[in-house]
């Protein structure tokens, strides 16, 4: 293939926002799961990563304003250049915004001079976004009319002579410093000097819209000290002006009853983004470590088979939205018109019959008491008296034989499929005791028994015992039976086994009070 008949690629210059993955745009995103190569920053959340495609190419760039440059900007340029020539849809993810302070403008500049079609994705830059989760408005009518973003990143002994500082003192209401940390005291002493109040209002925010954000607040001549006393560093934002006077009012991000907590889930990687944005709603850290992963049967005859005579069962009866997946799945792969033939369906609970709702089953029944094996029995045995029935069960390899046995007792013939296996994620057993022995948890969250002894067998004596001084929360009645037997008894069970009411719950029990500001 000659280079003229190669297919034809693009850049998008996408902003990753400042931190929290839920403030990328709409259109980024779409850019993400359209991708054939990421390029991103350090500085963009590894989460976002998750919506382009397993197959696409990632290229970490590791810059972070000063620090972990491991290419050079001439180098990136290069590498996307070069992508998109193969013909390959490149997303340029970076930290904020693209052309504030991200040097976008140059990597588009590099994309002209090459002729490779680019699209620039604006995003929101922490010069508003972590100012606006601290409570500071960058501008309001009541204090400030104006406002100026300046980079402090530059070298110490520069930072008078490349940016103004001395005029900006007094140039706009408002000021906000990004990548300033290494200079703020040159920088400080610069907007004094230009006749800057000393009891000017100031605020520093680190990890701005993230679970680990801190604020600092003091007037701007103790700022340095303050944030030296905190410990805090970067990425931070740093702010000046009467805005900061709206923090003790306005602040918000902070009231979320979960914010700065850590909390452990510990479920499958690709089911788990339902708990984490709850978690991140309240203000929780999500630490996502799966115990377990979830694979189809190492022999799939006999589903197949089973899949073949579906229209000769009198019912299916699903225990378990990943029974409805992995069933729903493989009819699928085969020929997805065998659903057509599908007896009356009933599910165990709400979830289930969701999910069966999404794989285009018609739910005929869904217990409205108990959603457990046992409540499925006797809704089942209600509804299609056993005796002489034939059901369909597809389940999990090592599923618990309640249902079966009851319906077999009643008189029913039970063919028990088996749909999916679980087994035991590939885990850092050395990383996870260490954050259990440094306490750095809050919580731990269980949505299956298999969740749960794969969690026990990871742990040696020390991390047990910090173990059991986290929140330890399981979804359902069955999967707390197995964490008591495991010696982690539950803090919190809900009455409703989902993940919101899990997370609620959990709320309740760990919600602190609000950060107050590190003056």
């Amino acid at each position: 293939m000659t280079a003229d008949q190669r297919p034809r690629g693009r850049v998008w210059l996408v902003g990753a926002g400042p931190g929290d993955p839920d403030l990328i745009t709409v259109r980024g995103a779409a850019a993400l799961r359209e991708a054939d190569a990421v390029v991103y920053d350090v500085l963009a959340s590894p989460e976002l990563l998750q919506l382009a495609s397993p197959e696409a190419e990632r290229f970490n760039v590791g810059k972070r304003g000063h620090e972990e440059i491991t290419r050079s900007q001439s180098d990136i340029n290069a590498l996307l250049v070069r992508l998109a020539r193969e013909g390959k849809k490149v997303v340029r993810l970076k930290g904020g915004d693209p052309f504030v302070f991200g040097r976008g403008g140059e990597e588009a500049t590099a994309c002209v001079e090459a002729g490779v079609a680019f699209e620039v994705i604006p995003g929101i830059s922490s010069a508003i976004a972590a100012l606006a989760y601290a409570g500071i408005p960058i501008t309001d009518r009541r204090h400030s009319a104006s406002f100026a973003v300046v980079t402090g990143h530059n070298d110490p002994t520069r930072v008078s002579k490349e940016t103004r500082w001395c005029e900006l003192a007094t140039a706009s209401d408002t000021l906000v410093v990004l990548m300033g940390m290494r200079n703020l005291e040159s920088v400080v002493g610069q907007l004094l000097e230009g006749g800057c109040a000393a009891s000017k209002p100031a605020a520093a925010v680190m990890n701005g819209t993230l679970p680990s954000q801190r604020v600092v607040v003091a007037p701007l001549a103790e700022l340095v000290q303050k944030i030296r006393d905190a410990k805090l560093g970067a990425p931070c934002a740093v702010v000046v002006g009467d805005v900061v006077q709206l923090r003790d009012s306005l602040a918000w991000f902070e009231k979320r009853p979960l914010f700065g907590s850590r909390v452990l889930v510990t479920r499958p990687a690709d089911q788990s983004g339902e708990m984490v944005s709850a978690l991140r709603e309240l203000g929780a850290e999500a630490v996502v470590v799966p115990m377990i992963r979830l694979a189809p049967p190492a022999d799939l005859a006999e589903l197949d088979a089973a899949l073949g005579r579906l229209a000769g069962y009198d019912a299916l009866l699903f225990t378990s939205a990943n029974a409805v997946r992995f069933f729903a799945a493989r009819a699928e792969e085969i020929g997805g018109s065998i659903l057509k033939d599908a007896p009356p369906i009933a599910c165990v609970g709400p979830i289930t019959a969701e999910a069966a709702r999404s794989a285009g089953f018609s739910v005929a029944l869904v217990p409205s008491d108990r959603c457990d094996a046992g409540g499925l029995l006797e809704a089942v045995s209600k509804r299609w008296s056993p005796r002489g029935r034939h059901y369909l069960l597809p389940q999990a390899e090592a599923a618990r034989p309640v249902l079966a046995e009851g319906l077999r007792e009643g008189g029913a013939r039970v063919d028990q499929l088996t749909v999916y296996r679980t087994l035991a994620a590939k885990v850092d057993a050395d990383a996870l005791r260490g954050q259990l022995r440094d306490h750095r948890l809050d919580a731990i969250t269980f949505t299956s028994p298999s969740t749960a002894e794969h969690f026990a067998a990871l742990l040696d004596e020390e991390s047990r015992k910090a173990a059991a001084d986290c929140t330890v929360a399981a979804i359902g009645p069955v999967t707390a039976d197995a964490l008591r037997r495991l010696g982690l008894a539950p803090d919190w069970v809900p009455d409703e086994p989902t993940v919101r009411a899990l997370i609620e719950g959990l709320a309740v029990r760990i919600g602190r009070e609000p950060a107050g500001d590190e003056r």
